[in-house]
């Protein structure tokens, strides 16, 4: 089964300096329906006027990924890290035991277009971590790049969850399959363009709930490439 989550249903606040649109509920935006898909709690898609961002804030017992489309993310936390992230990275806090941290965008001149994404961890109260890993953009290309895994694989961020993040960039007609196990489930969010999901197509911030299917054919469908993020949930 395959249900298509329009991104005209998204949660959505333009605050002036943040322009955000939330999948599932967050903040001030709350629907029962659509409290996250399995151990997937937030997929929240954040535009941030330059020089503008988040304050030091906290977290607990959250794995937290950050995906950057456009700009760079000025990034401070309590463990002592002050990163830079940008385009082709991603950016796991595993925020265990308690983690606070800032993010702001650190330009003067450019906007930041970014995805949070919060993973509910398979055990409380780990010790809080920080990881970041830049990966060359053809590694994306009509092809799933692994993001993040519980175990760690070419590259990928380790995140405490049965659950698997990838992302693709594809071209038109390019067709990506995925064989999902026994049991396991999908989400696929559309980042940018057209594609379709066996045969389901799928626009710009629209999404798919996928249960009960062995196997997923993901192809691009516009002329220019079209993003998703896929992920692979127990």
């Amino acid at each position: 089964m395959i249900q298509v989550r329009k991104n005209e249903q998204r949660g959505h606040a333009d605050h002036g300096w943040l322009n955000t649109y939330h999948t599932f509920s967050f903040a001030g935006y709350y629907d029962p329906r659509f409290m996250g898909f399995r151990s997937l709690r937030v997929i929240n898609e954040d535009r941030v006027r330059p020089g503008q961002g988040f304050g030091m804030h906290g977290h607990q017992d959250m794995e937290i990924l950050t995906y950057v489309l456009e700009g760079a993310i000025a990034h401070k936390d309590s463990m002592g890290h002050q990163k830079v992230l940008g385009p082709n990275e991603i950016q796991r806090m595993s925020a265990g035991t308690g983690i606070r941290h800032s993010e702001f965008n650190p330009s003067g001149s450019d906007p930041l277009h970014f995805f949070q994404i919060w993973i509910e961890p398979a055990s409380m109260g780990s010790r809080p971590s920080y990881e970041q890993i830049r990966f060359d953009p053809e590694e994306k290309q009509n092809r799933l790049k692994l993001l993040a895994a519980p175990e760690p694989d070419n590259g990928a961020a380790r995140i405490n969850q049965d659950a698997r993040v990838f992302v693709a960039d594809l071209a038109k007609g390019a067709a990506i399959p995925y064989a999902l196990g026994p049991k396991r489930h999908a989400w696929i969010h559309t980042v940018r363009g057209d594609v379709t999901v066996n045969g389901i197509g799928l626009k710009t911030g629209d999404a798919a709930a996928v249960s009960g299917e062995e196997t997923l054919a993901v192809t691009g469908n516009g002329s220019e490439p079209g993003e998703i993020l896929l992920f692979d949930l127990a």
